[in-house]
């Protein structure tokens, strides 16, 4: 099995979110197992000076930096078809995702790799048969109440590519309780290998 953990949060050092994935990554990861890792902090993106809808510029008119992020468009993109499961950790920042995040949905949506238009003009996501966890964290937004614009964003992107098995990990309203919100999000993490097994 192929395991993408995904981080994005801006801490380095001190992650909840960060450390919440590595603990949901060694109750999955079975001996054999291979992990895809991706710090979207490291090295990102931003898509910029399109010619046309979508991801396309002539190669004639792209730049160096059009190249790098078409290079990196085509990782992402390789590491999503290639995996069986997907961990994606992420903060709410300012009621939304990390802007790496969006940046690395903007590069991911490709037509024809990871989505494509039915004749009847409807959507199909091409990544099937996968799972995804969600590790959200937050401060002071309660998880799918109205302020929160990540968790279901993010269900939304991921539907979108076809990847319809979610699974939710919170630590919401740390600024609250921390040590709670902590011992649930474990606890949460422990319930769906429980129930999974």
């Amino acid at each position: 099995m192929k395991i993408y953990q995904i981080d994005s949060s801006a801490r380095k050092k001190g992650s909840t979110s960060r450390a919440l994935a590595k603990k949901l990554l060694e109750k999955i990861k079975k001996p054999g197992d291979e992990v895809i890792y991706r710090d979207l902090d490291d090295e990102m993106f931003f898509v910029s000076g399109l010619t046309e809808s979508g991801m396309k510029i002539e190669e004639k008119d792209q730049t160096e930096h059009h190249k790098k992020m078409f290079e990196l468009s085509d990782k992402l993109v390789k590491e999503l078809k290639e995996s069986d499961v997907i961990i994606i950790s992420a903060p709410i920042y300012n009621y939304g995702p990390p802007a790496t995040l969006k940046a690395w949905s903007d590069l991911a949506a490709r037509i024809g790799e990871t989505f494509r238009f039915k004749p009847n003009g409807r959507r199909e996501g091409l990544l099937k048969n996968k799972h995804a966890y969600l590790v959200i964290t937050s401060g002071g937004t309660k998880l799918n109440s109205s302020e929160d614009f990540l968790t279901p964003w993010l269900k939304f992107i991921l539907n979108f590519f076809g990847i319809e098995k979610v699974d939710i990990i919170s630590a919401d309203q740390m600024a609250l309780d921390y040590d709670k919100s902590i011992r649930d999000a474990e606890n949460q993490i422990e319930n769906l290998f429980i129930n999974n097994s």
